[in-house]
């Protein structure tokens, strides 16, 4: 069941990084500047990310299988409206309505794992499934770059179409949730209106704007990069050919694949694991840095690969959330953490847009003025989680 939801996850992943690929072919045809590229970008990612509360309260009150299939064939229906696109405003529209139908995707599997397995087992099974949907994300590398060159953009947004009604399919044959191993109290259900104010306390407790403030750059940081600036990068910067920047975002992809799994593996525990947190965030960052003052073509792709192959610590977050809220309010919990992850794409993606089309205007590196954006970010939002109130430890459940 759990690899069943975790399909739909996939398709996901390759829904948020196909502008990586897409970008050069859609500047073309709709003659976007580095902004508008930036704002579809990040469309997806801030429909997705406000959906969260809903997807949150839905999955608490409905369940995981009602939740994503309810969902999920709105992601078809903007695939196919991104496909038949007559301009960029419906092509924006498009990646609307995915992001909103992907928004149960990745929060279903969590509260999934967090519901029927121990806790001791949800760093490292959350680690194996974000692993897992990594295969969305080397659809959109080579694979993707072959298929946009030997026929159109168009025939991209297709084919996801066709794979991700193959993945709603797979969910509504296979997913049928178990009871939870701990017997439910026998209370009245709790109101729609009730299960919001749920969420909107989450934010009274001391330690949620710390957890809010890391999580809003941390995947923001990888996903801008491998999901909107890799392409373009490599094809203006040193003269890569689509195929050849869809190669390199293909090895992106694989050793961010076995990064989380590799991670979730080596959780340090409550005690260790926000100072790892902390330090391997200014890590990135220093990474981001040297890829915008480094112009070299080598150097680049061995940079893009390392922060792939870093960017698996960031499952850590997760535990941390587990650890920090009660059982209870774990979906709601969980959701306010996805909900920042994703907003922070779309707010990074929408502004690194922005700050491109600053520094063409200027004269200046377009890259470099990106890359040295989302390094600050990240240095800003490690800073903001070790100074801000932590989660007290253990928590009593």
């Amino acid at each position: 069941m759990l690899l069943a939801l975790a399909a739909a996850f996939a398709m996901s992943q390759a829904f948020r990084t196909v502008a990586a690929i897409l970008a050069t072919p859609l500047q073309a045809e709709f003659h976007l500047s580095p902004q508008q590229l930036g704002t579809f970008a990040g469309s997806f990612h801030f429909a997705f990310g406000a959906m969260q509360l809903f997807v949150g309260i839905g999955i608490d009150l409905h369940g995981v299988r009602r939740t994503v299939l309810t969902g999920f064939p709105l992601a078809i229906a903007g695939a196919v409206l991104s496909a038949v696109a007559p301009n960029y405003g419906t092509l924006v529209l498009g990646q609307v309505l995915i992001g909103v139908g992907c928004a149960p995707a990745f929060l279903v599997c969590t509260v999934f794992i967090a519901r029927h397995f121990a806790a001791d087992r949800f760093t490292a099974i959350s680690g194996a499934v974000l692993s897992i949907g990594g295969i969305g994300l080397l659809a959109t590398g080579t694979p993707l770059a072959w298929l946009v060159e030997a026929t159109s953009w168009r025939m991209g947004f297709g084919v996801l179409a066709g794979c991700s009604a193959a993945a709603w399919w797979l969910i509504a044959w296979k997913v049928h949730e178990p009871r939870s191993r701990e017997p439910a109290p026998d209370l009245p259900r709790e109101s729609l209106g009730r299960a919001a104010l749920t969420f909107v306390s989450l934010f009274r407790l001391p330690y949620t704007p710390g957890i809010v403030a890391l999580s809003f750059v941390c995947y923001a940081s990888f996903i801008s990069l491998r999901g909107l600036w890799l392409g373009p990068m490599l094809i203006e910067r040193h003269g890569y050919s689509l195929v050849q920047s869809g190669n390199v975002a293909l090895a992106v992809s694989a050793v961010s694949l076995i990064s989380p799994a590799l991670f979730g593996r080596f959780d340090p525990g409550d005690g260790t694991r926000r100072r790892w947190l902390v330090g391997w965030t200014l890590l990135t960052a220093a990474m981001f840095a040297s890829l915008a003052l480094v112009h070299n073509a080598t150097f680049d792709v061995v940079m893009m690969l390392a922060v792939g192959m870093l960017s698996g610590y960031m499952i850590l977050q997760y535990s941390e959330v587990r650890m920090a809220y009660p059982a209870q309010i774990v979906g709601r919990a969980l959701a306010l953490f996805t909900m920042s992850m994703f907003l922070g794409v779309a707010v990074m993606q929408w502004f690194t847009g922005l700050v491109a089309s600053m520094a063409k205007a200027q004269g200046a590196d377009i890259y470099a003025a990106v890359l040295l954006t989302i390094a600050s970010l990240l240095a800003v939002g490690a800073v903001a989680f070790a100074w801000l109130p932590r989660a007290p430890r253990p928590l009593t459940r």
